[in-house]
C-alpha cells in the first residue's frame, strides 16, 4: 500500500491569489522531479484548467455535494495512487461552502475527509490585515487542520516583518513568501480567470512563477508536512468489467475548443470506462460534425464571445440541427445549451443565428442570474428515471426558454424554480452536472445512444 503526501492550499477569502500560487507550487514541484497530481475543491472549471497546462495532464474537482462524501474521497484516491505528492487547491474562502452558510463542500471540510494538512495562502499587501485574517482563521476551526501559511503579495522586507508577527502570535510556520510577479498574472472576467489560451505567454509565467517559489518558498517543509499526514492508498487500476459496459462500441462527439472547453474529467473518464469511445470536435473550426457518431455533447464555455464565429458555421449548425431532428441522443449544459437555440445577444446588441435545435434566445442578464448548487427532482433522463441530480450553475447569460421538466431546489433557502428541456432524446439547460454523483444519467444517456445505434443499424 502506497503513501500519497499531500496538501491543501486555501485562503482565508477569495482574491488572495490561490491559484496562481498553486500553479507556481505545481510548477515547482515538477521541477524537483516529482510526479504531482492536483485537484481543485468544488465545481469551478477554470482553475484545473491552469493546472493541467501547468503539469500536462489533467486536474480534476474534489465536491462532496455533488459527488458525496464517499466518491469523492474515492476520486482523490484514484487519481493520486499514481503520483508522489498530491496538490489540492481550495474553492473561495476556508470556510464557505454551500449556500454561503455551512462547511458542506468547503476546503475545510474536504481537507477533513481527506485528512490534508492546510496551508493558507494569505494576501499579504496590508501590514496588519494578514495577521488577523489568520487568527480569524485558526480561532474558528473545529478540529486543527491549519498547519501553515504563505505569505503572497508581498516583499522580502516585508515579509520579514510580518514572519514576525506571526510567529509571536501563533503556533504555526510560515512557509515563505511569493512578491508581485514582473510578468502580468492572468486576467479575469465575469465568470473568473480567462482560460490559459487567452492568457499571452502563459508558459513563461508559470516557469516564472514556479522559479520564485522554488526560490522563496520552504518546499521542502511543505513536502515533510505533506509526508506527515500522508494517506495510505492502493494502486488503483482501472477496471472496465467493474463499471456498466453500455458504451462499448459507441462515438461520442465531444464539443472541445474555445467557446466549449468547461469539463468535469470525470465526467468524460466515466463515459470512457463504461465503453464509449470520445470524439472531439470543434463547432468553431470544424464543418462538420464527426462521422459515424451515436452521440453529442455540448458542454459549457463560452459561445457568446465567439457568437459570430458558431453563427457563421453555417453546415455546422446545420448538421447539428438535422442530427437532432433525427434523433441523435445530445446533452448540453449551459453554453452548449444556448448554441443549440435560435439566436444570441452579445453584450453589445447584436443577435447572431445559432443552431435552431430547440426554441430559445440567450441574451446577458447583467448580473449572475444563477448562481450555486442546486437539485434536480422530478423529470427523466431520456425517458428514464434516475433519482434527484446534484448540479451547479454559474451564469450571466439567461434564455428566454429555460425549460420546464425537471424542479430545481436551492439545498438552504429552498428556493425552487422549473428548467431543463428533457425529451427521450435530448436532455439540456444550464445546471452542470458531476456524472460521478449520479451515475443513472451517464447511463441512461449511454442507453439511449446504444438504442438509436440499433435502429439506425437496422435503418
Amino acid at each position: 500500500m502506497k503513501q500519497i503526501p499531500g496538501i491543501l492550499l486555501s485562503a482565508p477569502k477569495s482574491g488572495s491569489g490561490k491559484t496562481m500560487v498553486t500553479c507556481g507550487i505545481l510548477k515547482a514541484l515538477q521541477s524537483m522531479g516529482f510526479s504531482v497530481a492536483a485537484f481543485k475543491c468544488g465545481p469551478d472549471y477554470i482553475d484545473p484548467m491552469f493546472h493541467a497546462q501547468v503539469l500536462g495532464k489533467n486536474s480534476y474537482n474534489l465536491d462532496s455535494f455533488l459527488c458525496g462524501e464517499e466518491k469523492m474521497s474515492a476520486c482523490y484516491i484514484k487519481h493520486a495512487a499514481g503520483a508522489d505528492f498530491a496538490v489540492v487547491e481550495g474553492v473561495m474562502g476556508f470556510y464557505d461552502g454551500v449556500g454561503g452558510t455551512t462547511l458542506k463542500a468547503s476546503s475545510y471540510e474536504t481537507a477533513m475527509l481527506l485528512g490534508l494538512p492546510v496551508v493558507l495562502v494569505v494576501d499579504a499587501r496590508e501590514d496588519r490585515t494578514p495577521v488577523e485574517e489568520i487568527r480569524s482563521v485558526l480561532k474558528a476551526q473545529e478540529k486543527k487542520c491549519v498547519s501553515g501559511v504563505i505569505l503572497n503579495r508581498v516583499g522580502a522586507d516585508g515579509y520579514v516583518k510580518l514572519r514576525q508577527s506571526i510567529k509571536s502570535e501563533f503556533s504555526i510556520p510560515v512557509f515563505g513568501y511569493v512578491p508581485e510577479q514582473e510578468i502580468p498574472m492572468p486576467e479575469s472576467r465575469y465568470l473568473g480567470l480567462k482560460i490559459p489560451s487567452e492568457n499571452g505567454d502563459f508558459s513563461a509565467w508559470a516557469d516564472q512563477m514556479g522559479a520564485q517559489i522554488e526560490d522563496t518558498v520552504d518546499l521542502n517543509g511543505l513536502v515533510a508536512l505533506g509526508e506527515s499526514r500522508a494517506l495510505p492508498v492502493k494502486n488503483v487500476k482501472e477496471d472496465e468489467a467493474s463499471m456498466a459496459a453500455g458504451g462499448a462500441g459507441l462515438r461520442i462527439a465531444l464539443a472541445r475548443d474555445e467557446a466549449f472547453c468547461f469539463f468535469y474529467e470525470d465526467n468524460l473518464r466515466l463515459l470512457r470506462e463504461m465503453g464509449a469511445e470520445i470524439v472531439p470536435f470543434s463547432p468553431l473550426a470544424d464543418p462538420y460534425l464527426p462521422e459515424d457518431i451515436d452521440g453529442l455533447l455540448l458542454y459549457g464555455g463560452y459561445p457568446e464571445l465567439h457568437a459570430q464565429t458558431l453563427s457563421e458555421n453555417k453546415s455546422m449548425r446545420r448538421e447539428i440541427r438535422e442530427a437532432l431532428k433525427g434523433g441523435l441522443p445530445c446533452m448540453a449544459e449551459c453554453g452548449g445549451f444556448m448554441y443549440l437555440q435560435e439566436e444570441i445577444k452579445t453584450r453589445e446588441g447584436k443577435n447572431f443565428v445559432l443552431c435552431g435545435a430547440m426554441p430559445g434566445v440567450s441574451a446577458d442578464a447583467g448580473h449572475l442570474t444563477r448562481f450555486g448548487y442546486l437539485t434536480l427532482r422530478g423529470g427523466s433522463v431520456f425517458s428514464q428515471s434516475v433519482g434527484e441530480i446534484r448540479a451547479h450553475e454559474y451564469h450571466y447569460w439567461d434564455s428566454s426558454v429555460c425549460g420546464e421538466d425537471f424542479l430545481a431546489v436551492k439545498p438552504v433557502s429552498g428556493k425552487r424554480w422549473r428548467c431543463m428541456i428533457s425529451t427521450p432524446s435530448i436532455f439540456a439547460g444550464y445546471p452542470h452536472i458531476n456524472y460521478i454523483g449520479n451515475e443513472g444519467v451517464a447511463e441512461a444517456y449511454l442507453t439511449a445512444c446504444r438504442r438509436r445505434k440499433e435502429r439506425h443499424g437496422a435503418g
